[in-house]
């Protein structure tokens, strides 16, 4: 199966409401698609969100890096030569990780379809129903609320709560959720960056003082503050899962020696594709340090293609915030993968059983 040639598309959602982080606001998933065809007329999908916030790539970075650099160096090469082409992949531009990624799970897609195989079996994994946690928008304490009641109803057991406002306002939204939802949902905090370790540990012994247990703080610090995340593990009990701080191994194993997380989220589009997620999910494993497959606010597509990577490695893979589907009002795409609320059904059928990319 020869690759014959790469088209450019795009995969576009309107959400249901406004997605709200301490970096930025989304109003609707807007990705580049990436389409690999092949001599026996088989296709390969992929797709990347633009997130200059977060990883720097923007739609315009993102189409110059397959067009100009990623894209010629596949052309002609057989999908039988996966690694080389990977490899080829992560060595024909430096940075450039969500274009990467999309080529990357074209590249996947093919791969599997050729071998006639789901993408996760591929990966020496199975099919799985996997259930996703909902990212609940920072916003105010009872608009944050409402949402949250709403996610309970449509049968979500776990929420991630958006904060980084400041910290006596955080500290409130979550002592609102709290008192209205105990025992209903599993609260995973997520200030994106926007506290300082001291900040930290003050806002977390304060919900433990006050019986409130939250399963976890993600990212609370800044990227680069390793040393801060350890300080936060050291002083409270609340386990600490880093996100920003590792895109890339020699990261990880920085936080891993310096025994600054409990958990490591990881995600397609900060890895540069599936192949270094895995790497990284089986560097944890060595660790034993348990994962989390997150995604950036992508289509249905790199959701489903992170549900593979969670489906080919759940023994370290273990908690999924894949919600980005469950967001949209309509997906933009047609898929074997199917997506019910907080379950994501894993598609059976070869690759990632894309069926159709639905008008823009």
């Amino acid at each position: 199966m020869i690759i014959t040639a790469c088209h450019l598309t795009r995969i576009r959602a309107p959400l249901i409401t406004p997605f709200k982080t301490a970096l930025r606001t989304v109003q609707q998933v807007d990705d580049i698609a990436v389409i690999l065809d092949t001599d026996v007329g088989i296709q390969g999908y992929g797709s990347a969100p633009a997130t200059a916030a977060i990883t720097g790539d923007t739609h315009g970075s993102i189409v110059a890096a397959i067009t100009e650099h990623l894209a010629p160096r596949l052309i002609g090469r057989s999908i039988a030569c996966l690694h080389e082409l990977l490899q080829a992949n992560d060595a024909a531009i430096a940075h450039n990780n969500n274009a990467k990624a999309a080529i990357d799970m074209a590249l996947h897609d093919l791969w599997a379809t050729f071998l006639a195989q789901p993408l996760c079996v591929a990966l020496g994994g199975q099919p799985s129903v996997l259930e996703t946690n909902l990212t609940i928008s920072l916003n105010a304490p009872d608009a944050m609320l409402a949402d949250a009641a709403a996610a309970v109803a449509r049968g979500f057991r776990a929420l991630k709560i958006k904060l980084g406002g400041d910290p006596a306002s955080d500290l409130a939204r979550v002592r609102h959720l709290h008192a209205h939802l105990d025992g209903q949902v599993e609260l995973r905090l997520d200030a994106n960056q926007a506290w300082n370790a001291r900040q930290t540990v003050q806002i977390l012994r304060a919900l433990e003082q006050d019986g409130i247990q939250p399963a976890w703080i993600e990212q609370p610090v800044p990227a680069a503050d390793i040393a801060g995340l350890r300080h936060i593990r050291e002083h409270v009990a609340t386990p600490v899962m880093v996100d920003e701080s590792v895109f890339d191994l020699r990261q990880l194993l920085r936080v891993l020696e310096l025994q600054a997380a409990d958990l490591v989220n990881l995600k397609l589009m900060k890895a540069g594709g599936i192949r270094n997620t895995l790497m990284l999910a089986d560097l944890c494993r060595q660790f034993g340090v348990p994962c989390q497959i997150g995604c950036m606010l992508e289509s249905a597509l790199g959701v489903s293609a992170a549900a593979h990577v969670a489906a080919a490695r759940r023994d370290v893979i273990r908690f999924i915030d894949l919600d980005a589907a469950a967001l949209c009002l309509e997906p933009g795409i047609v898929l074997d993968t199917r997506f019910e609320h907080a379950l994501i059904h894993v598609n059976h059928t070869p690759g990632l059983g894309v069926r159709e990319l639905l008008e823009p």
